[in-house]
């Protein structure tokens, strides 16, 4: 036997065992669930775990590959991962009885260039510390602004099919899916600017900022009409940047084409944490507001509290759907002001499984947390993510996951 048909074989052999979890009743109602949460209605909540640092955690050995192909290798690891979720962590996982392959399109920079300095503690995690030159500094700077220019390549999906099927044969379903919309404007210009210039300029020099959040609107908004003039976007992404995405459309869409107006719209200013409202309406929500009305839906929030300025949120988006809340967000607040109108996404602190797991900490914050989605009547999940380490401790983990299945047996029916 060839090495390469020692990789499929590899493969295929994981690719059972993945559609047979992803086939089972278990994740039938599984995926059921985020639709109804995303759809308002109160079931059990799902619990993801993201963005996991996968260098500290290969537990028993179950993460190791075997493909010698680079290409099939990737593949066997994806797999792997899907694998060791479902083994290791009590939660749910986003598992669908199909191989995904995304289309492919390439796209043109804005023109401007990232200067940094960085300091990495542990060589293996790619969360390393930054520190960002100011390259905006002088407004000159701007003018190398370009706007995007989007090319999708059918021949590479074509191509890339054809291939995911003789890999998967009869063993898995592949499929070709569009992608999602992430603005995240100001993590962007962070990284061009560092965030105490930023946090000056809002008082010291308020119309050079709007100049530069009015490029990288811009962009967005030419890059938003290209992805769906080519019909790059797609609804079906069961994950919406670590939350479940499934959601019920508001109208039916064309499967021929997708439009803005099929997908949720995924925003964040979360280096806004420690300015005002008002400013963070008149330097972020003003802008990303008129793009979000071209799509079905709105998650707003990632890692910045928000429960003093939902209601700014509820004015700038009409159709808000989802909001992040974050470890640092007042709880009690954050569900009453979203009430049964939104989804309440939970994060949990990753700082619970950070070094040693206490599971009366983790037991805390969720009971804490569901307590005031059901006072005030809230849909709602949770995804543990920014975890930047577990100490190479992957127990951490599978407490953590363990001890929130626990809490919500206690609220809910178990899934």
């Amino acid at each position: 036997m060839t090495t390469i048909n020692q990789d499929v074989t590899i493969i295929r052999e994981l690719a059972k065992q993945y559609m047979e979890i992803a086939n089972s009743d278990k994740h039938i109602r599984m995926r059921k669930r985020f639709r109804d949460t995303n759809d308002l209605k109160i079931v059990r909540p799902p619990v993801i775990i993201e963005e996991i640092p996968w260098h500290e955690i290969n537990y028993e050995g179950a993460l190791d590959c075997f493909c010698q192909d680079e290409g099939l290798r990737g593949i066997e690891w994806t797999l792997r991962s899907a694998l060791y979720r479902e083994k290791y962590f009590k939660c749910d996982n986003y598992i669908e009885p199909c191989w995904v392959v995304g289309k492919s399109y390439s796209q043109t920079g804005n023109g401007f260039s990232v200067k940094e300095d960085n300091l990495a503690v542990d060589s293996r995690n790619h969360i390393i510390s930054h520190h960002y030159h100011d390259v905006f500094e002088d407004e000159s700077a701007l003018e190398a602004y370009r706007d995007p220019i989007i090319t999708p390549h059918p021949e590479n999906d074509a191509r890339n099919m054809a291939y995911m099927q003789e890999v998967f044969g009869d063993v898995m379903p592949v499929i070709l899916r569009g992608h999602g919309i992430y603005h995240a404007p100001w993590d962007q210009i962070t990284r061009f600017r560092g965030m105490e210039n930023i946090l000056i300029d809002m008082y010291d020099r308020p119309e050079h900022l709007h100049k530069i959040i009015g490029l990288f609107t811009r962009y967005m908004k030419l890059t938003m009409d290209q992805m769906e003039a080519y019909g790059l976007y797609d609804p079906g992404q069961l994950s919406l940047h670590c939350t479940p995405g499934s959601v019920t459309p508001p109208t039916e869409p064309n499967p021929d084409h997708y439009l803005c107006k099929d997908i949720w719209f995924r925003t964040m200013a979360q280096s806004f944490s420690s300015i005002s409202p008002e400013m963070h309406d008149e330097f972020d929500l003003q802008y990303s507001a008129p793009l979000a009305a071209r799509c079905a839906y709105t998650y707003y929030g990632c890692c910045e509290p928000l429960h003093d300025r939902i209601d700014w949120l509820k004015k700038a988006y009409p159709n808000l759907r989802k909001v992040g809340v974050s470890p640092w967000a007042d709880i009690e607040r954050s569900a009453e002001a979203l009430g049964g109108d939104y989804v309440y996404s939970r994060k949990p602190n990753p700082a619970h499984v950070a070094h040693i797991t206490d599971p009366a900490l983790i037991r805390k914050e969720i009971t804490d947390t569901v307590k005031v989605c059901r006072k005030y009547g809230c849909p709602v999940d949770f995804t543990l993510k920014d975890i930047s380490t577990v100490s190479y401790r992957p127990e951490n983990l599978m407490v953590w996951a363990e001890t929130v299945s626990d809490v919500l047996n206690e609220f809910y029916e178990e899934a």
